[in-house]
């Protein structure tokens, strides 16, 4: 998945069709176009070379 990051805006695009399924799935989870968006939240820290894997929580 590469990510790129402008100011605020984030970009995610997927390399391959695994992570297409992915990010299409996560998509629906978050966007609800009839209801209110969800958001993603940090929890805990994100360290490179301690801690490779950087958690969200979805919240309303």
């Amino acid at each position: 998945m590469k990510i790129t990051r402008d100011n605020t805006l984030v970009e995610l695009t997927p390399e391959n069709p695994q992570e297409a399924q992915e990010l299409d799935a996560l998509w629906r989870v978050i966007v609800d176009c009839a209801k209110f968006n969800k958001k993603l939240v940090p929890v805990g820290e994100y360290i490179p070379g301690e801690k490779e894997i950087a958690r969200f929580n979805i919240e309303e």
